[in-house]
């Protein structure tokens, strides 16, 4: 496949150095322009490029920037973009590490995915958010393996799912259905599945037993855990 990523941080380039391994054509885009991705190509084997350019490069396109920066992509990013192309979103929200306070993502009204499917006027598909890079990178196994990663995939656009399900078996990863966009909330941080590496049957499991409509309560737990998290993380050194 041609497949357009923008975003060159852990997530960008884990993805960029697995996805041309198996042989797709990936183009690779930053906010500071091809010219200052010689390292990313290097390492990874994609092609740098503008978002546009990566935006258009055909097959699958995946959005992995910092969620505080997807309103500052280009309105017109996706102009002649096929509406089957699927979008990757990636993305967690950070309020204290990294994004400050997004007021409409502090109620729980919308998951974090709805609000990048509002900033970009295209479906979604979520994916790749609750697990680590190197994990990407390193972790994928074929199917069949005992304690293979299983991976949640969120979308209201059932054919994007789908393509894009089938990428996350092939690179490794059980893919497990996650329903809505407005169902995501059960993969993101502060939920046992983030970060977890759960085996199939067990993040099904995990999913079923949040339900499908995030209450106050669930909210409230896991806002706090994902404080907590965001605290540890903090004080970790920088690399």
């Amino acid at each position: 496949m041609n497949i357009g990523i923008i975003g060159a941080g852990h997530i960008g380039s884990a993805l960029a150095v697995r996805l041309t391994g198996l042989g797709h054509a990936v183009l690779i885009a930053n906010s500071r322009g091809p010219e200052t991705l010689k390292d990313v190509a290097q390492k990874t084997g994609a092609t740098p490029a503008t978002a546009q350019e990566a935006a258009r490069h055909g097959d699958l396109i995946v959005v992995t920037i910092p969620l505080k920066n997807i309103p500052e992509l280009p309105k017109d990013l996706f102009e002649g973009v096929p509406a089957e192309v699927p979008v990757v979103d990636t993305n967690n929200y950070y309020p204290l590490l990294r994004d400050g306070r997004i007021p409409e993502l502090e109620t729980g009204d919308l998951t974090e995915s709805e609000w990048v499917q509002q900033h970009l006027g295209r479906p979604v598909v979520k994916v790749f958010n609750n697990i680590y890079a190197q994990h990407i990178e390193h972790k994928g196994q074929p199917a069949g393996t005992p304690g293979r990663i299983s991976l949640p995939v969120a979308s209201d656009d059932a054919a994007a799912k789908q393509k894009v399900m089938a990428l996350v078996e092939e690179l490794g990863f059980d893919a497990v259905d996650n329903g809505s966009l407005h169902e995501s909330w059960r993969q993101q941080p502060g939920t046992p599945a983030y970060g977890a590496d759960l085996p199939a049957a067990e993040l099904k499991q995990q999913l079923a037993s949040l339900g499908t409509e995030r209450t106050p309560a669930q909210h409230a737990q896991f806002a706090a855990n994902h404080a907590a998290q965001e605290r540890e993380m903090m004080k970790q050194p920088q690399s």
